[in-house]
């Protein structure tokens, strides 16, 4: 016979934010094969890419309906229940901006210029590193509760943090050298080209930003 006190409690969510972040994660990183294919002018292969971007985004959000359908209100959680549903929401924000990004690229088959080609790359690599360094912080989760939110603990996911925003503001920085490079060159290109590929640089530059804020919800959280 099931104890009526264990209705009280819910589920404990931290297993499904972990898992959704990891899909999230999976689906940034294709970006940098992605990147290179567009950069190769391989539009096939990019296209296989964007395709698995999609899958992974679409398995992110079948995972974030499920999570918010398993939250009624009302429950004792170890968490809160508005907390969790806004760290989702963050992180779901890092997959939709990934497809965006390949979508709008193959979708014009953009060319990226060359004076700018290594920079891009290693801005999309920056993001993916902020994003990978997100799912590191979601991880800490279960030792933060199972700890009671312990000191240390608290202290360990702050230091992580604090390396997060560093990640993301050597993106700003590169996404700076960026526009700058292209300025340069701007004038040999279409403007529209030019109109599109500034956006994407602000979408990838972006992106880092998506993934620094599920350190700041979970800043948030901690604090509470």
């Amino acid at each position: 016979m099931s104890n009526p006190l264990s209705m009280l409690f819910g589920k404990s969510p931290i297993k499904q934010l972990q898992e959704h972040m990891s899909l999230v994660t999976d689906c940034t990183a294709e970006l940098s094969d992605f990147f290179q294919a567009a950069i190769s002018g391989d539009w096939p292969r990019a296209e296989a890419h964007y395709d698995s971007i999609c899958s992974l985004e679409n398995q992110a959000d079948d995972l974030k309906r499920e999570l918010r359908l398993q939250m009624p209100k009302g429950l004792f959680m170890p968490v809160s229940r508005s907390d969790v549903l806004e760290l989702i929401t963050v992180q779901d924000n890092i997959a939709n901006r990934a497809r965006d990004i390949a979508g709008l690229m193959l979708g014009r088959e953009m060319e990226i210029p060359a004076p700018i080609r290594e920079e891009m790359c290693l801005l999309v690599e920056g993001a993916i590193a902020v994003t990978r360094q997100a799912l590191r912080l979601i991880n800490e989760l279960n030792e933060l509760v199972e700890t009671g939110f312990a000191d240390r603990e608290v202290d360990l996911v702050e230091e992580q943090i604090h390396e997060l925003d560093d990640k993301e503001r050597s993106t700003d920085v590169l996404e700076r050298t960026i526009r700058h490079k292209l300025f340069a060159v701007e004038k040999d290109y279409h403007p529209l080209d030019m109109m599109f590929l500034y956006d994407i640089i602000q979408k990838v530059g972006g992106l880092a930003n998506r993934a620094r804020r599920v350190g700041g919800r979970l800043q948030t959280l901690v604090a509470r």
